[in-house]
């Protein structure tokens, strides 16, 4: 496996080396001037690709209004003036070929709404776009994100759902991969929700979503990657904003978040903070019945959860460029998150017989406290050469940690109420997480708008892992080593890439291959009850993409576009852990040391007319699907992730974005899909199928210059998730904002799931001798209030901030 990965290496070199040769001589000079005729010095001129809008330079103007953009590879070009003040500029394809092409005087138009001085310039964003490799989701078009967070702006997005687990599904897949501004979250489950719950969605920019993304990105993720990426502003000067919300449902919920932004000469500082406190209560009800073997009921099981919680959120960032050279730019950003939360569970729980007769009632009162905290830092290099060529460098170090203790006791009592039993249970559960990451990318133009980009990555993650419970008798603790445990585990992960980019009339092509090994081992301590044991992995993958796009006219108003993709995804980090951690006295969690990586290939096949409208035809096959499965043994439920033998899914898509009139726009999404799974489930096999449809719209209405409204829906139906069935579910959302303060503030109302129909509900399947359903009532219908302000003033300039973990951070699992 090292030779092979020393052949893709040196395949690499001998593209590099076989790329130098190409012609980059052309040269485009101009001048741009207001529409007063005065030269314009401070506006950032963008030149593109004519054949995908992929940025080639930036430049500034002289004091005289002159610009140049020299060194450029044969191609057609277009430039790109989106201006604060002045209605955007976009020119004509400029043709090179080895030429200097003198450019007409190009003259901005006035934005009378708009003053240069202010940050606060409204313009008008589609609400998705369609790019060859991702679809892309305008956060500050979608009104009802005003105030809210980033969970809550993914589950309103197109194709998006999100169960009462909080697992993200894309496309009706689960296996999605999240990412915050090209960086790995590294989370999963309870922290990844509780994570984007503390983003203020007055942070975020735009969502990427891409089923089968290019091969520069990491394999991880068997549904694709999502990445959100978050504000930077480009402006020199100081400027920033404040947002305020609160929101009333069952219980309170308020979010405050601040942006500082400041740019002179040399030095890019740039920083947020926000801070969070949320109440929630949720409804939880669990029917049971066990049956005999020739399937008539032995015993029903009936069970009501109200479950409290408190949680405050703090989020911090602070980054910094330095722009050395006008080619050479260093970075480094710094990210702080701390969750400190408590909760209490109020069980009640009644064992009746075939004849409903109460056998025993138990009563718990289960609490938990914990604190999580996540820092990381980033340090990013890049360096532009002539004709075209740059290198970049990203260097990551993160670091989780979380503290949980936990406090279960349970009462039994008899058909007359007497006290027959109790038992109480206490845990305490360290974890800790850190992550090295360092990766490097190199971009190079070639002849006739070629691009070739290569890299190479490496990771190392090593989670600790404690689990110490105790049985508490007399006011005394015993360990319990029957749930108590230690793990550790270690993985390295190498990758190299290779992708390729071409144009040839109609035509524009994407490839890449990604080659990825990876090295782990895991370590379960024991105790004095339980053996100690080991196991390690050593495996090589290859993972190509594919995109192919074709302008069936010659504007490219209609075009058809089809990519393939081949995925991993790896099992969460604590999935890995084989500790037994009870949620009740009937139901318990645990870790999978077994689990096998999953692989899966996508493919789709799309049909887009202009930016408005797009329909796609998608198919994917994964072996060893990671998903959450339930064991039944004795009457107590386990639930731990298992790997599902082979599962497939068939859709089909459109996506419509358009101005009905001017006053009024809407996006329309809607989803068919098949899924089917085959596997064995512990002691039953599982062959389940079924068909969902889904859908959802958000609309934007323009009353006046200062008043807008948005009404939003979403609806999916029953559908079909491995082991499980998941009944529909449903949301109509209304909001309406007003501008204040000289546009410069915001105030926005927003009323979420205004007829409750977010309730949860469902089918656990392929469990012997047992029927399961559950209730879920979240607290997901609430009003909110919200007020955004933005503040100093505005000027152009460059912006740089990435990160180089990629995809660990996604596996981190709460």
């Amino acid at each position: 496996m090292h030779h092979l990965f020393k052949l893709v290496l040196l395949y690499f070199l001998v593209l590099f080396t076989s790329s130098l040769q190409a012609q980059t001589n052309g040269k485009i000079t101009g001048t741009i001037k207001s529409s007063n005729n005065e030269p314009l010095e401070i506006v950032l001129i963008t030149l593109v690709s004519a054949s995908d809008n992929s940025l080639v330079k930036t430049t500034f103007p002289e004091a005289n209004g002159n610009f140049e953009f020299t060194n450029l590879a044969d191609n057609n070009y277009l430039l790109v003036i989106d201006q604060l003040g002045f209605k955007t500029y976009q020119s004509q394809p400029i043709a090179i070929q080895q030429n200097n092409v003198v450019f007409p005087l190009i003259q901005l138009e006035t934005e009378e709404v708009n003053k240069l001085d202010e940050v606060v310039i409204e313009k008008k964003k589609a609400f998705v776009e369609n790019k060859i490799d991702r679809t892309v989701v305008n956060v500050d078009a979608m009104m009802s994100a005003a105030g809210s967070d980033a969970m809550d702006v993914l589950e309103k997005s197109p194709g998006i759902i999100i169960d009462q687990n909080g697992t993200i599904t894309y496309k009706g897949k689960s296996g999605v991969t999240v990412f915050i501004d090209d960086k790995p979250t590294y989370l999963s489950g309870a922290e990844l929700e509780a994570y984007l719950k503390s983003l203020p969605a007055s942070t975020l920019n735009q969502i990427e979503f891409m089923t089968n993304p290019p091969a520069k990105y990491d394999a991880a993720g068997s549904a694709g990657i999502i990445n959100i990426k978050t504000k930077k502003s480009n402006a020199r000067g100081f400027n920033g904003s404040f947002s305020t919300r609160v929101s009333q449902g069952k219980r309170m919920v308020n979010r405050n978040s601040l942006n500082l932004n400041y740019t002179d000469g040399k030095i890019r500082l740039y920083g947020n903070v926000s801070y969070a406190k949320q109440e929630a209560v949720t409804d939880l009800y669990i029917f049971r019945r066990y049956k005999n073997e020739d399937l008539s009921t032995k015993t029903l099981f009936d069970q009501n959860s109200l479950m409290e919680n408190e949680n405050k959120n703090a989020n911090a960032k602070i980054g910094l460029d330095f722009y050395a050279s006008e080619k050479t730019t260093l970075g480094i950003s710094v990210n702080g998150f701390l969750r400190t939360g408590s909760g209490n569970s109020d069980v009640r729980s009644v064992l009746t017989n075939a004849s409903s007769v109460i056998d025993s009632t138990i009563i718990a009162d289960n609490s938990t406290r914990d604190k999580f905290k996540n820092g990381s830092v980033t340090f990013n290099y890049s360096r532009d050469f002539n004709e075209g060529k740059r290198l970049t460098a990203d260097a990551d170090f993160l670091t989780y940690s979380n503290r949980t203790d936990q406090r279960f006791r349970n009462y039994i009592y008899q058909p007359d109420n007497t006290l027959s039993n109790s038992d109480e249970l206490v845990g305490k559960l360290p974890s800790k997480i850190s992550i090295y990451s360092f990766k490097t990318d190199y971009t190079h133009p070639l002849k006739n708008e070629g691009l070739l980009e290569a890299g190479y990555k490496i990771s190392h993650s090593e989670t600790d892992n404690v689990a110490d419970y105790a049985d508490v008798v007399g006011g005394n603790e015993t360990p319990n080593y029957d749930t108590s445990n230690h793990f550790r585990y270690n993985e390295i992960i190498n990758a190299a890439y290779v992708n390729f980019n071409k144009s040839y009339n109609r035509f524009s092509f994407q490839t890449g291959l990604r080659l990825e090994t990876t090295i782990s081992k895991g370590n379960q301590l024991g105790n004095i009850m339980k053996p100690a044991s080991q196991f390690k992995r050593d495996y090589t993958n290859l993972f190509p993409t594919i995109y192919v796009q074709y302008k069936l006219d010659s504007i490219g108003d209609n075009q058809l576009v089809m990519n393939y993709g081949k995925r991993i995804s790896r099992p969460y980090y604590q999935d890995l852990n084989p500790f037994l951690s009870p949620l009740d006295k009937f139901t318990f969690y645990s870790g999978n040391p077994y689990l096998n990586p999953s692989f899966g290939h996508n493919v789709e096949l799309s049909y887009r007319y202009k930016g408005n409208f797009s329909t796609t035809l998608a198919y994917g096959k994964s072996k060893d699907d990671i998903n959450e499965t339930i064991e039944i043994r004795e009457g107590i439920y386990y639930s731990r992730p298992g790997n599902i033998g082979e599962s497939q899914f068939l859709s089909w898509s459109t996506q419509s974005d358009f101005n009905v009139t001017k006053w009024f726009s809407s996006s329309i999404y809607t989803e068919v899909a098949y899924m089917q799974y085959d596997s064995e489930l512990y002691t039953e096999g599982l062959n389940s199928s079924g068909t969902f449809f889904h859908f959802s719209s958000n609309n934007r209405f323009k009353i006046d210059k200062n008043w807008s409204a948005e009404l939003s829906g979403r609806y999916t139906s029953e559908m079909t998730s491995s082991q499980f069935t998941l009944g529909e579910v449903a949301s109509i959302n209304l909001g309406i904002q007003r501008k204040v303060f000289g546009d410069r503030g915001m105030l926005r109302l927003n009323a979420n799931d205004i007829f409750y129909m977010g309730i949860r509900n469902g089918v656990i399947n392929n469990l012997k001798l047992t029927d399961a359903t559950w209730k879920n009532k979240p607290d997901s219908r609430f009003v909110a209030l919200t007020f955004t302000y933005s503040f100093g003033k505005a000027f152009q300039a460059k912006s740089q901030e990435r990160s180089g973990a990629e995809s660990e951070q996604s596996r981190v699992k709460g």
